[in-house]
């Protein structure tokens, strides 16, 4: 029996790909929704989802494009507070960076900022994933604090 897979099963294949199975296998797989049985119109349906998907990945890859450039040209400044000898009280988080991106109309979610280690006065660079393919670098200003 040939089966399209809707999703990824185990030892048998990922999603959209056209498998051969035995009977009572396909027959599990359709029950359960892991699969649909394949005829020319079920692949005709699968290579327009394939296609729609392409698009929609390529309009957000050129978008992510577009906030990266966007992002590298701006820079945030922290005024924090020092010790005496100009260690940083604490440090910045990445929801701080998202907070202060939020109030210049970029909506980026903390999870994917790398604000790692931003201890330190000065400007560093913080790295932003908005794709798997593309990575922002953000400057990102530590100055002291009265």
């Amino acid at each position: 029996m040939k089966v399209i897979l809707i999703e990824n099963v185990k030892g048998t294949g990922k999603k959209d790909e056209i498998k051969e199975v035995k009977d009572g296998f396909g027959t599990f797989l359709i029950k359960n929704k892991k699969a649909v049985l394949y005829s020319g119109k079920s692949n005709e349906v699968l290579q327009g989802q394939i296609k729609t998907r392409e698009e929609n990945e390529a309009a957000h890859l050129l978008e992510c494009k577009e906030i990266k450039e966007k992002l590298e040209k701006l820079e945030i400044v922290f005024t924090v507070k020092t010790g005496k000898d100009g260690k940083v009280f604490g440090c910045i988080s990445s929801k701080q960076v998202s907070e202060e991106l939020s109030k210049k109309n970029f909506d980026i979610d903390k999870k994917i900022i790398n604000a790692k280690e931003l201890n330190t006065l000065g400007t560093h660079l913080v790295e932003i994933d908005l794709h798997k393919k593309v990575v922002a670098k953000l400057k990102v200003t530590l100055k002291r604090g009265e």
